[in-house]
């Protein structure tokens, strides 16, 4: 059944497109808004968002991989940002084949290093495990699936069929990004987050693919994958913010009993975004596991 939200009010096409830095490619199941830098290094580094900011969360993390001599590949997942809304089922294989296809896509056949944040920690181990050939390390930021979300249910409940449609058809845009924008430790980002999170709720089918994320199992747990993840002979990093109150930081414990060799940085005085909110601390860090 469709709906019609009245803040979406842009259609995603070549037009609307130019306000948007960065390439778009054209995969299986749509349109990907990425950004590619460093096209003539060897060792790719994929930064993989979370439940619903788009890849400028990554903007941090791009510029100092970048500078420090990556090849780094960030992109929209299908639904958010400027990539594609497609009448899909928003679940871990849509998601995993989006990955295989820019990567397919963009000619990188040697293996690369995934970095996943919250939603995007589920999506990097899963691929892992499905292709192990194709992932040398792996950086896992705040990530879901390790235990249940106390809030899930909650979720899960207002986003059945219809009435999912009708809550969020009665939220405005700017409340709807509010409750996201508020959890981050360090305020004086709060403005800066907002003002580009809403850019992307403008645009024809974002509500709805939020709804369908929610209702096919992204929101469930992946502890399985991970603990297939442990069994591999992969180096994996960790951060967690110890203030996180998205995936609270107690959850990092089953997920490093999953994981036995992965190497652990709790981030002090710190949301659900370390990388973003405490660069300065985090990037070292991220370097040294990725050079060695």
């Amino acid at each position: 059944m469709p709906f019609s939200y009245r803040d979406e009010i842009k259609d995603l096409d070549e037009l609307t497109r130019k306000e948007a830095t960065g390439s778009f490619i054209q995969l299986t199941d749509g349109v990907t808004h990425f950004e590619l830098s460093n096209p003539e290094q060897n060792e790719t580094v994929v930064l993989i968002h979370g439940f619903s900011v788009p890849f400028f969360i990554y903007d941090p993390t791009f510029e100092f991989l970048t500078t420090s001599g990556f090849r780094v590949l960030r992109y929209d997942l299908f639904g958010r940002g400027f990539s594609d809304r497609p009448e899909a089922r928003y679940n871990i294989d849509l998601f995993l084949r989006q990955l295989g296809d820019l990567l397919d896509a963009l000619s990188l056949t040697q293996p690369v290093s995934l970095a996943g944040l919250s939603t995007g920690g589920p999506i990097a181990a899963a691929y892992t495990v499905r292709f192990p050939e194709r992932v040398n390390k792996l950086v896992l930021i705040d990530p879901i699936g390790a235990k249940p979300l106390s809030y899930a249910w909650m979720l899960k409940v207002a986003a059945m069929p219809v009435l999912g449609e009708t809550i969020v058809g009665m939220v405005r845009s700017d409340n709807l990004n509010n409750p996201i924008a508020s959890r981050l430790f360090d305020r004086e980002l709060i403005n800066h987050f907002h003002s580009r999170y809403i850019v992307q709720m403008q645009y024809k089918g974002f509500r709805r693919a939020i709804l369908s994320t929610v209702r096919h199992g992204m929101l469930d747990s992946f502890l399985a994958a991970y603990e297939r993840l442990g069994k591999m002979n992969k180096p994996v990093l960790l951060f967690w913010g110890r203030n996180d109150p998205t995936v609270p930081f107690q959850h990092s414990e089953p997920l490093r009993k999953a994981i036995p060799n992965i190497e652990f940085h709790a981030i002090e005085d710190c949301g659900h975004t370390p990388h973003y909110e405490k660069p300065e601390e985090v990037n070292p860090i991220l370097l040294e596991f990725l050079r060695k």
